[in-house]
């Protein structure tokens, strides 16, 4: 599996938000479920990284990120969103595909590393088009897993 961060099935999900602020309280809450993180740290901690700039990465894609205490390594989590809202992108496209990433408070280049694997993941057209496609959660995890397997490898 990838060696740069985290990414189990039970981290994927299907969500409808309305609002930006809305689709990163869907992802804390993910994280928290899955991860077992304080729900109020992950919210805090995303919502002041994307005051700092929006983390719509465009082309459909937004990839919130944070660093919080308590962790071991990075870990990943993907929402696809039941229809497009605007998430302040920098080419001004709506976003539907959420993959978030958490790291440990001093990870310094590692969360960087993850961060560059997980926007060239997402740059990638037939991936992003299988992603779009897909229905349902054990589909988008099998998707992105292969990618991120082959990847790594």
């Amino acid at each position: 599996m990838n060696s740069l961060f985290t990414f189990v099935p039970e981290a994927v999900g299907l969500a409808d938000a309305a609002t930006k602020s809305a689709a990163i309280e869907a992802m804390a809450a993910l994280f928290a479920r899955v991860y077992a993180i304080d729900l109020d740290l992950l919210s805090e901690r995303l919502n002041e990284r994307e005051a700092m700039g929006s983390t719509g990465f465009g082309r459909g894609v937004a990839i919130p990120h944070a660093r919080v205490p308590g962790l071991k390594r990075p870990v990943a989590g993907f929402i696809k969103l039941g229809k497009p809202i605007d998430f302040g992108a920098v080419d001004g496209a709506p976003v539907n595909l959420v993959f978030g990433l958490i790291s440990p408070e001093q990870s310094g280049v590692a969360h960087l590393h993850a961060l560059a694997a997980i926007s060239r993941l997402m740059r990638d057209e037939s991936v992003q088009a299988s992603l779009i496609a897909a229905r349902r959660e054990d589909e988008l995890f099998g998707l992105l897993s292969n990618v991120i397997d082959r990847d790594a490898a």
